[in-house]
C-alpha cells in the first residue's frame, strides 16, 4: 500500500533533483525547467498531504483545489518566462547565464 512517506520521498527526491539543477547549471532553459520541477514536487507534497489527511472519514479534497490554482499561476509563469528567455536571447544570442549577466551592451 502506498502511504503518505512514499509521496514525500518522491516529492523530495524532485525538489532535489530540480535544485541540484538550479545550482549546478548554466544554461537558463534547463534552470527554469527545474525550477518547474520543484515547482511540481511542491504541488505533489500537497496532493498528498490532502489525500491522507481525513476529516470525518473522506480525504479532505480542498488542498487538491488548491494545487488546480497553482498549476494555473505555473502555466502563465511558464508563457511568462519563455517569452523573457527569449527577448534575452535575441538580444544576447546565448541562453547562458553567464553572458545574460553581464551589463555591458
Amino acid at each position: 500500500m502506498i502511504t503518505l512517506g512514499h509521496y514525500l520521498i518522491v516529492s523530495g527526491m524532485l525538489f532535489a533533483l530540480g535544485l541540484a539543477g538550479v545550482i549546478a547549471r548554466r544554461n537558463i532553459l534547463i534552470i527554469y525547467m527545474c525550477l518547474e520541477m520543484m515547482l511540481s514536487a511542491a504541488n505533489l507534497a500537497l496532493v498528498g498531504f490532502s489525500r491522507f489527511h481525513l476529516s470525518g472519514g473522506l480525504p479532505d479534497y480542498t488542498a487538491q483545489s488548491l494545487v488546480f490554482f497553482t498549476i494555473t499561476v505555473a502555466a502563465a509563469e511558464v508563457a511568462v518566462g519563455l517569452a523573457i528567455i527569449v527577448a534575452l536571447f535575441r538580444t544576447r544570442q546565448s541562453v547562458d547565464t553567464e553572458v545574460i549577466t553581464k551589463l555591458q551592451g
